[in-house]
Protein backbone atom coordinates (compact mmCIF):
# COMPACT_ATOMS: atom_id res chain seq x y z
CA UNK A 1 0.00 0.00 0.00
CA UNK A 2 1.04 3.40 -0.87
CA UNK A 3 1.96 5.74 2.57
CA UNK A 4 1.96 8.83 0.32
CA UNK A 5 0.38 9.75 -3.62
CA UNK A 6 0.10 12.82 -5.29
CA UNK A 7 -0.87 13.22 -8.55
CA UNK A 8 -0.56 15.67 -10.98
CA UNK A 9 0.35 17.96 -8.50
CA UNK A 10 0.96 21.56 -10.76
CA UNK A 11 2.68 24.55 -8.68
CA UNK A 12 3.94 27.69 -10.55
CA UNK A 13 5.51 30.93 -9.42
CA UNK A 14 5.93 34.08 -11.74
CA UNK A 15 8.76 33.20 -14.06
CA UNK A 16 8.74 29.78 -13.73
CA UNK A 17 6.71 26.23 -13.58
CA UNK A 18 8.25 24.48 -10.29
CA UNK A 19 6.38 21.62 -10.66
CA UNK A 20 4.86 20.48 -14.09
CA UNK A 21 2.34 17.81 -13.38
CA UNK A 22 4.42 16.03 -10.94
CA UNK A 23 3.23 12.18 -9.91
CA UNK A 24 4.53 10.77 -6.91
CA UNK A 25 4.47 7.41 -4.79
CA UNK A 26 5.71 6.51 -1.37
CA UNK A 27 5.47 2.80 -0.01
CA UNK A 28 4.65 1.90 3.32
CA UNK A 29 7.50 0.95 5.03
CA UNK A 30 10.14 2.01 2.64
CA UNK A 31 12.90 4.54 2.46
CA UNK A 32 13.10 6.88 -1.04
CA UNK A 33 15.68 8.83 -2.25
CA UNK A 34 14.39 11.84 -4.04
CA UNK A 35 16.98 12.98 -6.12
CA UNK A 36 17.41 15.92 -9.01
CA UNK A 37 19.50 19.32 -9.57
CA UNK A 38 18.90 22.46 -7.78
CA UNK A 39 15.54 23.75 -8.99
CA UNK A 40 14.49 20.31 -10.00
CA UNK A 41 11.38 20.93 -7.83
CA UNK A 42 12.26 18.60 -5.00
CA UNK A 43 11.90 21.04 -2.04
CA UNK A 44 9.19 22.13 -3.89
CA UNK A 45 7.38 18.57 -3.78
CA UNK A 46 7.85 18.12 0.22
CA UNK A 47 6.99 21.56 1.27
CA UNK A 48 3.50 20.93 -0.88
CA UNK A 49 3.50 17.33 1.03
CA UNK A 50 4.11 19.41 4.48
CA UNK A 51 1.46 22.02 4.21
CA UNK A 52 4.12 24.73 3.29
CA UNK A 53 3.07 26.16 0.32
CA UNK A 54 -0.28 25.12 -1.98
CA UNK A 55 -0.27 23.31 -5.04
CA UNK A 56 -1.80 24.97 -7.82
CA UNK A 57 -3.49 21.57 -8.94
CA UNK A 58 -3.32 18.03 -8.22
CA UNK A 59 -4.50 15.49 -5.50
CA UNK A 60 -2.94 14.33 -2.18
CA UNK A 61 -3.66 10.84 -0.69
CA UNK A 62 -2.40 9.63 2.86
CA UNK A 63 -2.68 5.99 3.17
CA UNK A 64 -5.30 5.72 0.35
CA UNK A 65 -7.66 8.69 2.21
CA UNK A 66 -7.47 11.87 -0.06
CA UNK A 67 -6.07 14.90 2.08
CA UNK A 68 -6.01 18.53 1.87
CA UNK A 69 -3.01 19.86 3.40
CA UNK A 70 -2.85 23.56 3.87
CA UNK A 71 -0.23 23.78 7.02
CA UNK A 72 2.30 22.21 8.68
CA UNK A 73 0.17 20.92 11.36
CA UNK A 74 -2.53 19.69 9.30
CA UNK A 75 0.30 17.30 7.84
CA UNK A 76 1.75 16.49 11.40
CA UNK A 77 -1.87 15.14 12.47
CA UNK A 78 -1.78 13.16 8.96
CA UNK A 79 1.37 11.69 10.76
CA UNK A 80 3.87 13.22 8.60
CA UNK A 81 7.19 14.85 9.76
CA UNK A 82 9.77 17.01 8.11
CA UNK A 83 13.55 17.50 9.27
CA UNK A 84 14.58 20.54 7.82
CA UNK A 85 18.58 20.66 6.47
CA UNK A 86 18.41 23.94 8.81
CA UNK A 87 17.75 22.62 12.39
CA UNK A 88 15.37 23.98 14.49
CA UNK A 89 15.98 23.76 17.73
CA UNK A 90 16.22 25.79 20.44
CA UNK A 91 20.07 25.56 21.78
CA UNK A 92 19.52 26.53 25.45
CA UNK A 93 16.96 24.10 25.81
CA UNK A 94 16.81 20.35 27.17
CA UNK A 95 16.58 17.65 24.41
CA UNK A 96 13.02 16.61 26.20
CA UNK A 97 12.04 20.98 26.05
CA UNK A 98 12.95 21.01 22.52
CA UNK A 99 11.21 17.68 21.36
CA UNK A 100 7.98 18.13 23.69
CA UNK A 101 7.30 21.86 22.95
CA UNK A 102 3.84 22.93 21.99
CA UNK A 103 2.09 19.70 23.05
CA UNK A 104 3.90 19.91 26.91
CA UNK A 105 2.18 18.33 29.85
CA UNK A 106 1.20 20.14 32.57
CA UNK A 107 1.04 19.98 36.48
CA UNK A 108 -1.95 22.81 36.80
CA UNK A 109 -0.44 25.45 35.17
CA UNK A 110 3.44 24.58 35.49
CA UNK A 111 5.62 22.03 32.26
CA UNK A 112 6.04 18.75 34.59
CA UNK A 113 9.80 18.74 33.68
CA UNK A 114 10.33 15.16 35.12
CA UNK A 115 7.78 13.81 33.45
CA UNK A 116 8.35 15.40 29.75
CA UNK A 117 12.24 14.15 30.56
CA UNK A 118 11.15 10.13 31.91
CA UNK A 119 8.76 10.00 28.57
CA UNK A 120 11.65 11.39 26.04
CA UNK A 121 14.46 9.27 27.65
CA UNK A 122 12.19 5.51 27.61
CA UNK A 123 11.79 7.03 23.86
CA UNK A 124 15.33 7.81 23.22
CA UNK A 125 16.39 4.23 24.73
CA UNK A 126 13.78 2.34 22.59
CA UNK A 127 15.30 4.04 19.46
CA UNK A 128 19.04 3.28 20.83
CA UNK A 129 19.89 7.00 20.03
CA UNK A 130 22.30 7.25 23.00
CA UNK A 131 21.66 11.06 24.06
CA UNK A 132 20.41 11.93 27.38
CA UNK A 133 16.43 14.50 28.02
CA UNK A 134 18.25 16.44 30.44
CA UNK A 135 20.95 17.44 28.33
CA UNK A 136 21.28 20.90 26.79
CA UNK A 137 21.12 20.89 22.86
CA UNK A 138 24.05 23.34 23.14
CA UNK A 139 25.98 20.53 24.15
CA UNK A 140 25.41 18.19 21.41
CA UNK A 141 27.46 17.00 18.32
CA UNK A 142 25.35 17.74 14.71
CA UNK A 143 24.44 14.02 14.68
CA UNK A 144 23.09 14.48 17.67
CA UNK A 145 21.31 17.23 17.18
CA UNK A 146 19.50 15.50 14.07
CA UNK A 147 18.43 12.78 16.25
CA UNK A 148 16.89 15.05 18.48
CA UNK A 149 14.88 16.19 15.34
CA UNK A 150 13.64 13.08 14.43
CA UNK A 151 12.57 12.46 17.81
CA UNK A 152 10.99 15.45 17.45
CA UNK A 153 9.05 14.01 14.48
CA UNK A 154 8.58 10.51 16.15
CA UNK A 155 7.08 12.38 19.44
CA UNK A 156 4.67 13.72 17.00
CA UNK A 157 3.73 10.18 15.82
CA UNK A 158 5.09 10.74 12.33
CA UNK A 159 4.77 7.32 10.14
CA UNK A 160 6.00 9.40 7.14
CA UNK A 161 9.56 11.15 7.40
CA UNK A 162 11.13 13.31 5.24
CA UNK A 163 15.03 14.66 5.62
CA UNK A 164 16.46 17.56 3.42
CA UNK A 165 20.23 16.47 3.09
CA UNK A 166 20.00 14.78 6.45
CA UNK A 167 23.92 14.00 5.75
CA UNK A 168 25.39 17.44 4.77
CA UNK A 169 27.23 18.24 7.73
CA UNK A 170 28.09 14.18 9.61
CA UNK A 171 31.43 12.26 9.77
CA UNK A 172 31.46 9.31 8.51
CA UNK A 173 30.70 7.58 11.60
CA UNK A 174 27.72 9.73 12.33
CA UNK A 175 26.36 8.68 8.58
CA UNK A 176 26.75 5.06 9.81
CA UNK A 177 24.50 6.05 12.60
CA UNK A 178 21.88 7.65 11.28
CA UNK A 179 21.66 4.91 8.56
CA UNK A 180 21.24 2.29 11.38
CA UNK A 181 18.13 4.74 13.13
CA UNK A 182 16.56 4.87 9.50
CA UNK A 183 16.61 1.02 9.14
CA UNK A 184 15.34 0.97 12.44
CA UNK A 185 12.26 2.93 11.72
CA UNK A 186 11.77 1.11 8.15
CA UNK A 187 11.51 -1.96 10.63
CA UNK A 188 8.90 -0.51 12.30
CA UNK A 189 6.98 0.39 8.96
CA UNK A 190 7.76 3.97 8.89
CA UNK A 191 8.12 5.45 5.55
CA UNK A 192 11.00 7.60 4.39
CA UNK A 193 11.90 10.71 1.71
CA UNK A 194 15.48 11.41 2.16
CA UNK A 195 15.92 14.51 -0.08
CA UNK A 196 19.54 14.35 -1.24
CA UNK A 197 22.39 14.89 -3.76
CA UNK A 198 25.03 12.64 -2.30
CA UNK A 199 24.61 9.23 -5.04
CA UNK A 200 27.30 7.10 -2.89
CA UNK A 201 24.18 7.47 0.00
CA UNK A 202 21.56 6.70 -2.19
CA UNK A 203 22.94 3.52 -2.88
CA UNK A 204 23.72 2.85 0.50
CA UNK A 205 20.62 3.33 2.00
CA UNK A 206 17.81 3.82 -0.25
CA UNK A 207 15.01 0.91 -1.62
CA UNK A 208 14.14 3.41 -4.32
CA UNK A 209 14.63 6.50 -5.68
CA UNK A 210 12.51 9.60 -7.86
CA UNK A 211 14.23 11.99 -10.16
CA UNK A 212 12.81 15.56 -10.58
CA UNK A 213 14.35 17.21 -13.85
CA UNK A 214 12.85 21.06 -14.36
CA UNK A 215 9.96 20.52 -12.32
CA UNK A 216 8.83 17.39 -13.82
CA UNK A 217 8.95 13.52 -12.78
CA UNK A 218 11.93 11.88 -15.48
CA UNK A 219 11.72 8.88 -12.91
CA UNK A 220 9.43 7.51 -9.93
CA UNK A 221 9.98 4.86 -7.57
CA UNK A 222 12.56 3.13 -9.63
CA UNK A 223 14.31 0.29 -7.17
CA UNK A 224 17.88 0.92 -6.19
CA UNK A 225 19.39 -2.68 -6.50
CA UNK A 226 21.65 -2.81 -9.79
CA UNK A 227 21.80 1.10 -10.46
CA UNK A 228 25.12 2.98 -10.60
CA UNK A 229 25.83 6.06 -9.66
CA UNK A 230 26.34 7.12 -13.01
CA UNK A 231 23.12 6.55 -14.22
CA UNK A 232 21.23 8.32 -11.37
CA UNK A 233 23.41 10.81 -12.36
CA UNK A 234 22.81 11.18 -15.86
CA UNK A 235 19.21 11.15 -15.06
CA UNK A 236 19.70 13.62 -12.91
CA UNK A 237 21.42 16.00 -15.38
CA UNK A 238 20.06 14.69 -18.64
CA UNK A 239 23.39 13.90 -19.96
CA UNK A 240 26.63 12.22 -18.97
CA UNK A 241 28.41 13.57 -15.76
CA UNK A 242 32.13 13.11 -14.56
CA UNK A 243 31.97 11.76 -10.93
CA UNK A 244 34.68 12.00 -8.43
CA UNK A 245 36.54 14.13 -10.58
CA UNK A 246 40.47 13.39 -9.06
CA UNK A 247 43.67 15.11 -10.89
CA UNK A 248 46.86 15.51 -8.79
CA UNK A 249 48.62 18.45 -9.40
CA UNK A 250 51.67 18.22 -12.00
CA UNK A 251 53.38 20.84 -11.03
CA UNK A 252 53.77 22.03 -7.61
CA UNK A 253 55.66 25.80 -7.04
CA UNK A 254 56.65 27.96 -4.18
CA UNK A 255 55.54 28.88 -1.32
CA UNK A 256 52.39 31.05 -1.95
CA UNK A 257 50.88 31.31 1.70
CA UNK A 258 52.74 30.61 5.42
CA UNK A 259 50.99 30.97 8.09
CA UNK A 260 54.11 30.55 10.61
CA UNK A 261 51.94 31.11 14.26
CA UNK A 262 47.82 32.45 14.29
CA UNK A 263 46.09 32.57 17.25
CA UNK A 264 42.79 33.29 18.70
CA UNK A 265 41.16 34.05 21.94
CA UNK A 266 37.34 35.28 22.43
CA UNK A 267 35.87 35.90 26.05
CA UNK A 268 38.74 33.30 27.23
CA UNK A 269 38.40 30.49 25.16
CA UNK A 270 40.98 29.66 22.54
CA UNK A 271 39.79 29.62 18.88
CA UNK A 272 42.73 29.07 17.19
CA UNK A 273 45.47 27.47 18.98
CA UNK A 274 48.88 27.64 17.40
CA UNK A 275 48.10 27.24 14.20
CA UNK A 276 50.81 26.48 11.76
CA UNK A 277 50.22 26.34 7.71
CA UNK A 278 51.87 26.39 4.56
CA UNK A 279 50.06 26.58 1.02
CA UNK A 280 52.13 26.17 -2.09
CA UNK A 281 51.28 27.70 -5.59
CA UNK A 282 49.72 24.84 -7.84
CA UNK A 283 48.07 22.40 -5.29
CA UNK A 284 44.85 22.22 -3.03
CA UNK A 285 45.88 21.93 0.30
CA UNK A 286 42.57 20.44 1.76
CA UNK A 287 41.46 20.80 5.30
CA UNK A 288 38.58 18.46 6.61
CA UNK A 289 36.67 18.87 10.09
CA UNK A 290 33.37 19.11 11.68
CA UNK A 291 32.11 22.84 11.65
CA UNK A 292 32.92 24.30 15.05
CA UNK A 293 36.68 23.70 15.19
CA UNK A 294 38.19 26.50 14.00
CA UNK A 295 37.47 26.60 10.09
CA UNK A 296 35.59 29.23 10.09
CA UNK A 297 37.73 31.76 12.44
CA UNK A 298 40.55 30.33 10.26
CA UNK A 299 39.14 31.78 7.08
CA UNK A 300 37.95 34.94 8.71
CA UNK A 301 41.42 35.81 10.03
CA UNK A 302 42.97 34.67 6.37
CA UNK A 303 41.12 37.34 4.73
CA UNK A 304 41.16 40.24 7.16
CA UNK A 305 37.25 39.91 8.48
CA UNK A 306 38.89 39.04 12.18
CA UNK A 307 41.93 40.58 13.69
CA UNK A 308 43.94 37.84 16.08
CA UNK A 309 45.66 38.04 19.23
CA UNK A 310 48.70 36.73 16.71
CA UNK A 311 49.04 36.91 12.97
CA UNK A 312 52.09 36.03 11.37
CA UNK A 313 51.82 35.33 7.78
CA UNK A 314 53.28 35.84 4.77
CA UNK A 315 52.25 35.59 0.88
CA UNK A 316 54.93 35.31 -1.24
CA UNK A 317 57.33 36.43 1.15
CA UNK A 318 55.80 39.37 2.75
CA UNK A 319 54.19 40.38 5.61
CA UNK A 320 50.57 39.97 5.22
CA UNK A 321 47.28 42.13 7.27
CA UNK A 322 44.94 44.88 7.53
CA UNK A 323 40.93 45.33 6.70
CA UNK A 324 39.06 42.97 4.00
CA UNK A 325 39.83 45.12 1.24
CA UNK A 326 43.93 44.81 1.97
CA UNK A 327 43.76 41.09 1.23
CA UNK A 328 41.56 41.49 -1.54
CA UNK A 329 44.29 43.86 -3.11
CA UNK A 330 46.85 41.65 -2.02
CA UNK A 331 45.42 38.82 -4.07
CA UNK A 332 43.40 36.42 -2.22
CA UNK A 333 39.84 35.92 -2.96
CA UNK A 334 37.22 34.70 -0.53
CA UNK A 335 34.62 31.88 -1.31
CA UNK A 336 32.75 32.02 1.94
CA UNK A 337 31.08 29.12 3.67
CA UNK A 338 27.66 30.71 4.13
CA UNK A 339 26.53 32.26 0.50
CA UNK A 340 23.25 33.54 2.28
CA UNK A 341 24.96 35.81 4.72
CA UNK A 342 28.63 36.18 3.25
CA UNK A 343 28.58 35.62 0.08
CA UNK A 344 25.69 37.53 -1.73
CA UNK A 345 23.23 40.58 -0.27
CA UNK A 346 19.55 38.81 -1.38
CA UNK A 347 17.80 41.93 -1.92
CA UNK A 348 20.11 43.32 -4.50
CA UNK A 349 20.90 42.40 -8.33
CA UNK A 350 22.82 39.75 -9.54
CA UNK A 351 25.15 42.63 -11.53
CA UNK A 352 25.32 44.40 -7.99
CA UNK A 353 26.46 40.75 -6.68
CA UNK A 354 28.74 40.10 -9.12
CA UNK A 355 31.30 43.49 -8.58
CA UNK A 356 30.66 43.60 -4.55
CA UNK A 357 33.77 44.56 -3.01
CA UNK A 358 35.16 45.13 -6.88
CA UNK A 359 33.19 48.25 -6.94
CA UNK A 360 36.35 51.09 -7.85
CA UNK A 361 37.67 48.51 -10.34
CA UNK A 362 34.38 49.78 -12.52
CA UNK A 363 34.29 53.26 -11.40
CA UNK A 364 35.08 56.33 -13.80
CA UNK A 365 35.76 59.48 -12.21
CA UNK A 366 34.16 58.41 -8.88
CA UNK A 367 30.45 56.92 -10.83
CA UNK A 368 30.01 53.05 -11.63
CA UNK A 369 30.34 52.69 -15.63
CA UNK A 370 26.46 50.81 -15.61
CA UNK A 371 26.98 49.94 -19.20
CA UNK A 372 30.58 47.92 -18.37
CA UNK A 373 28.58 46.30 -15.33
CA UNK A 374 26.20 45.20 -17.25
CA UNK A 375 28.46 43.61 -20.25
CA UNK A 376 31.04 42.13 -17.54
CA UNK A 377 27.78 40.56 -15.42
CA UNK A 378 25.93 38.97 -18.64
CA UNK A 379 29.26 37.62 -19.76
CA UNK A 380 29.69 36.29 -16.27
CA UNK A 381 25.81 34.36 -16.45
CA UNK A 382 27.17 32.78 -19.72
CA UNK A 383 30.58 31.88 -18.81
CA UNK A 384 29.17 30.23 -15.54
CA UNK A 385 26.20 29.07 -16.88
CA UNK A 386 24.22 30.63 -14.25
CA UNK A 387 20.60 29.97 -14.61
CA UNK A 388 18.78 32.86 -14.16
CA UNK A 389 16.14 35.59 -15.91
CA UNK A 390 18.99 38.18 -16.61
CA UNK A 391 21.52 40.23 -14.66
CA UNK A 392 19.04 42.65 -13.15
CA UNK A 393 16.99 39.50 -11.33
CA UNK A 394 17.60 39.55 -7.73
CA UNK A 395 19.78 37.29 -5.85
CA UNK A 396 17.45 36.00 -3.82
CA UNK A 397 15.23 34.49 -6.52
CA UNK A 398 17.88 31.97 -8.34
CA UNK A 399 18.04 28.84 -6.57
CA UNK A 400 21.04 27.29 -4.29
CA UNK A 401 23.47 26.32 -6.91
CA UNK A 402 22.67 29.27 -9.05
CA UNK A 403 23.70 31.64 -6.28
CA UNK A 404 27.10 29.43 -5.14
CA UNK A 405 27.85 30.12 -9.26
CA UNK A 406 27.34 33.67 -8.42
CA UNK A 407 29.75 33.98 -5.54
CA UNK A 408 32.38 31.57 -7.27
CA UNK A 409 31.93 33.86 -10.59
CA UNK A 410 33.15 36.90 -9.04
CA UNK A 411 35.74 35.48 -7.05
CA UNK A 412 37.26 33.39 -9.89
CA UNK A 413 36.92 36.79 -12.83
CA UNK A 414 38.80 38.67 -10.79
CA UNK A 415 42.09 36.31 -11.14
CA UNK A 416 43.29 36.21 -7.83
CA UNK A 417 46.87 34.69 -6.76
CA UNK A 418 45.65 32.63 -3.64
CA UNK A 419 41.80 31.28 -3.62
CA UNK A 420 39.91 30.36 -0.02
CA UNK A 421 37.01 28.35 -0.44
CA UNK A 422 34.64 27.08 2.01
CA UNK A 423 32.26 24.39 1.58
CA UNK A 424 32.12 25.17 -2.47
CA UNK A 425 29.24 22.47 -3.64
CA UNK A 426 27.24 22.64 0.13
CA UNK A 427 23.88 22.35 -1.31
CA UNK A 428 24.69 22.25 -4.96
CA UNK A 429 23.72 19.60 -7.11
CA UNK A 430 25.49 17.13 -9.32
CA UNK A 431 26.23 19.48 -12.68
CA UNK A 432 27.04 22.46 -10.68
CA UNK A 433 29.05 20.48 -8.73
CA UNK A 434 30.91 19.02 -11.46
CA UNK A 435 31.26 22.03 -13.31
CA UNK A 436 32.79 23.77 -9.77
CA UNK A 437 35.36 21.16 -9.05
CA UNK A 438 36.80 21.50 -12.79
CA UNK A 439 36.86 24.92 -12.39
CA UNK A 440 39.00 24.95 -9.20
CA UNK A 441 41.37 22.21 -10.92
CA UNK A 442 42.02 24.41 -13.77
CA UNK A 443 42.89 27.10 -11.31
CA UNK A 444 45.33 25.07 -9.48
CA UNK A 445 46.74 23.47 -12.93
CA UNK A 446 47.57 27.47 -13.61
CA UNK A 447 49.64 27.75 -10.78
CA UNK A 448 46.81 29.60 -8.26
CA UNK A 449 46.86 28.45 -4.84
CA UNK A 450 44.07 27.11 -2.95
CA UNK A 451 42.75 26.18 0.42
CA UNK A 452 39.67 24.38 0.51
CA UNK A 453 37.47 23.97 3.60
CA UNK A 454 35.45 21.41 3.33
CA UNK A 455 32.75 19.44 5.31
CA UNK A 456 32.12 16.51 2.17
CA UNK A 457 34.58 14.19 2.76
CA UNK A 458 34.19 12.65 -1.14
CA UNK A 459 35.04 16.33 -1.90
CA UNK A 460 38.34 17.36 -0.16
CA UNK A 461 39.92 13.73 -0.79
CA UNK A 462 38.90 14.23 -4.32
CA UNK A 463 40.58 17.31 -5.00
CA UNK A 464 43.18 18.27 -2.66
CA UNK A 465 46.90 17.63 -3.51
CA UNK A 466 47.77 17.59 0.29
CA UNK A 467 44.60 16.83 3.00
CA UNK A 468 45.08 18.34 7.19
CA UNK A 469 42.37 17.50 9.88
CA UNK A 470 41.17 20.20 11.94
CA UNK A 471 40.27 19.67 15.78
CA UNK A 472 39.55 21.70 18.33
CA UNK A 473 41.58 24.97 16.75
CA UNK A 474 44.45 22.81 15.94
CA UNK A 475 45.77 21.13 12.41
CA UNK A 476 46.07 18.22 13.49
CA UNK A 477 47.38 15.68 11.23
CA UNK A 478 48.64 16.08 7.54
CA UNK A 479 49.28 13.83 4.75
CA UNK A 480 48.20 12.49 1.06
CA UNK A 481 44.78 12.17 0.18
CA UNK A 482 45.01 8.56 -0.35
CA UNK A 483 47.04 7.89 3.03
CA UNK A 484 43.44 8.55 4.88
CA UNK A 485 40.44 6.25 5.35
CA UNK A 486 37.11 7.78 5.54
CA UNK A 487 37.02 6.19 9.27
CA UNK A 488 40.33 7.34 10.07
CA UNK A 489 39.45 10.97 8.83
CA UNK A 490 36.07 10.77 10.84
CA UNK A 491 37.72 9.54 14.37
CA UNK A 492 40.71 12.68 14.01
CA UNK A 493 37.81 15.12 13.01
CA UNK A 494 35.89 14.14 16.34
CA UNK A 495 39.30 14.09 18.73
CA UNK A 496 38.58 9.83 19.20
CA UNK A 497 42.40 9.54 17.96
CA UNK A 498 45.25 12.41 17.73
CA UNK A 499 47.66 13.13 14.99
CA UNK A 500 50.11 11.55 17.13
CA UNK A 501 48.26 8.37 17.55
CA UNK A 502 48.13 7.91 14.05
CA UNK A 503 51.46 8.32 13.58
CA UNK A 504 52.10 5.41 15.93
CA UNK A 505 49.51 3.41 14.23
CA UNK A 506 50.88 4.04 10.93
CA UNK A 507 54.58 3.41 11.29
CA UNK A 508 54.58 1.74 15.06
CA UNK A 509 56.38 2.96 18.21
CA UNK A 510 59.99 4.07 18.10
CA UNK A 511 60.35 0.95 20.55
CA UNK A 512 58.80 -1.64 18.31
Amino acid sequence: MYAVEMRGITKEYPLVRALDQVDFFLREGEILSLLGENGAGKSTLMKVLYGMCRPDAGEIRIKGEKADIRTPKQAIDLGIGMVHQHFMLIPVMTVAENIVVGQENTKGLLFNQAEAEKRVQEMIDRYGFGIKASQKVSELSVGEQQKVEILKAIYRDAEILILDEPTAVLTPQEVEELFRILRDLKKQNKSIVIITHKLKETLAIADSVSVLRDGKMIKTGMPVQGATADELAQMMVGREVTLGVSRRSKKVGETALLVRDLVLTEKGRTLLNHVKMELKKGEILGIAGIEGNGQTELIECLTGIRRPDVLDVEKDGKKLGGTPGDFIHAGIGHIPEDRMTRGLILELSLQDNLILGYQDRFQKRGILDQKRIREFSDNLLKEFRIKAPGSMAKAGSLSGGNQQKVVIARVFSEDPDIIIVAQPTRGVDIGAMEYIHERLLDLRDEGKAILLISADLDEVKSLSDRLTVMYGGRLVAEGKPEEFDDMELGLLMTGAISGEDREVQRHGSTNS
